[in-house]
C-alpha cells in the first residue's frame, strides 16, 4: 500500500467491507435492494403515497352532511310553501286551477317563497360548516381570487362576464331550432308583470350567488373527490340541470339545455378553482336573458303572442 492509492484502507471489519466474501457458508449475502427502506417490512408491499389534494378540494364535509343537507331542503321547502299557502290562501274556494293561477300572480308567494328557501339553506351551510367547524364560511366553499395556472386562463373578471354572456347566445340559438313544448310552467310567471319583474330581479341579483354557491362550491367538491374530476363535473351539471327541471315542465331539450351550461359552469371552476369565476359567467348569462327579456317584452307589458 502506498500515499497515492486510490482506495484508503479502512479500519472496519472485514464483515461490513464485503457482506458476500464474509457471509457463513450456506447462507445467501444480502443484496442492497433487499434491505428495508424508510421502515417497509420485507415482503410487504410498497406504500404508494397519494398525491395531496388540490386546495379548491380540501373541504371539511361529506355524504352524510350532504344527505342530511339534503332532507333538510326538501323539509324546509315544504314547510315554507306549506305556511305561504296558509297564509295567503284567499278567502273562497277556487278550482285547482284558477288557485294555482292565484298564487302565481303573487309574487310575494311565487318570489318570496323561494328567497326565503335560499336564505334558510345558507343559514344551514352557516351554522354547520362555519360556526360548527370554525371555517371561514365563503373560503371554505371555495370563494377565492381567479388564479389560474399560467398559460390556461386569463384572470379578469370581465372575460367571465362576457363569456357567460357569449353562453347565453349560444344556448338562445340552438334552443330556437329546437322543438320545445308550449306551456312550460316558468312561462306562466311572466304573464304578471309584477311577479316578472321580480323574477328577472332575482334572477341576475340573486339566483347566481345562490346556485353558484351550492352546485360549484358545495357539491362539486364532494363529487370530484369521491369520483375524480371529470365525473364530478358531469354530476354536478346533471344535478344543476335536475334543479331546474320542475320549471321547465321537464321538457328534454331545455333540460338538457341548462345541464350542458351547469357542466360549464363547473369546468370553469375546475380549472380556475374559484367559485368567483363561475358566479361571473352565471351573472352575464342570466343578465343578458334578462336584459333581452325586459326589451323584447318593453318591461313585460307587450307579452309576444303564441301561434
Amino acid at each position: 500500500m502506498n500515499p497515492y492509492d486510490e482506495t484508503p484502507p479502512s479500519n472496519e471489519p472485514p464483515s461490513e467491507q464485503n457482506p458476500e466474501r464474509d457471509a457463513p457458508a450456506g447462507e445467501p449475502a444480502l443484496e442492497l435492494g433487499a434491505l428495508p427502506v424508510s421502515g417497509e417490512v420485507p415482503g410487504a408491499p410498497p406504500v404508494i403515497s397519494q398525491p395531496p389534494l388540490a386546495q379548491d378540494l380540501q373541504i371539511t364535509w361529506s355524504w352524510p352532511h350532504f344527505i342530511v343537507f339534503l332532507l333538510f331542503a326538501v323539509g324546509s321547502l315544504v314547510v315554507i310553501q306549506s305556511v305561504m299557502i296558509a297564509y295567503m290562501a284567499p278567502s273562497k274556494h277556487l278550482p285547482s286551477r284558477e288557485l294555482e293561477e292565484y298564487f302565481l300572480s303573487n309574487p310575494k308567494f311565487a318570489i318570496g317563497s323561494m328567497v326565503i328557501w335560499y336564505a334558510v339553506l345558507f343559514f344551514f351551510l352557516y351554522v354547520t360548516l362555519s360556526i360548527l367547524r370554525g371555517h371561514p364560511f365563503w373560503k371554505i366553499l371555495g370563494w377565492r381570487r381567479i388564479q389560474p395556472k399560467i398559460g390556461e386562463l386569463p384572470r379578469n373578471p370581465l372575460v367571465y362576464f362576457l363569456a357567460g354572456c357569449g353562453l347565453s347566445l349560444f344556448v338562445a340559438i340552438v334552443s330556437s331550432q329546437m322543438k320545445t313544448p308550449e306551456n312550460v310552467p316558468i312561462e306562466e310567471l311572466f304573464k304578471h308583470r309584477e311577479t316578472a319583474l321580480l323574477f328577472v330581479a332575482m334572477a341576475v341579483l340573486i339566483a347566481p350567488l345562490v346556485e353558484e354557491t351550492l352546485f360549484r362550491g358545495y357539491l362539486y367538491p364532494l363529487f370530484a373527490r369521491s369520483f375524480g374530476v371529470v365525473p364530478g363535473i358531469v354530476l354536478t351539471g346533471l344535478a344543476f340541470g335536475a334543479m331546474h327541471g320542475a320549471q321547465l315542465g321537464w321538457a328534454w331539450s331545455l333540460v338538457s339545455m341548462l345541464i350542458l351550461v351547469g357542466i360549464v359552469f363547473t369546468i370553469v371552476r375546475a380549472r380556475t378553482g374559484s367559485v368567483f369565476a363561475s358566479y361571473l359567467m352565471h351573472l352575464g348569462y342570466n343578465s343578458l336573458i334578462s336584459f333581452l327579456a325586459l326589451v323584447g317584452t318593453h318591461g313585460f307589458t307587450k307579452m309576444p303572442t303564441t301561434q
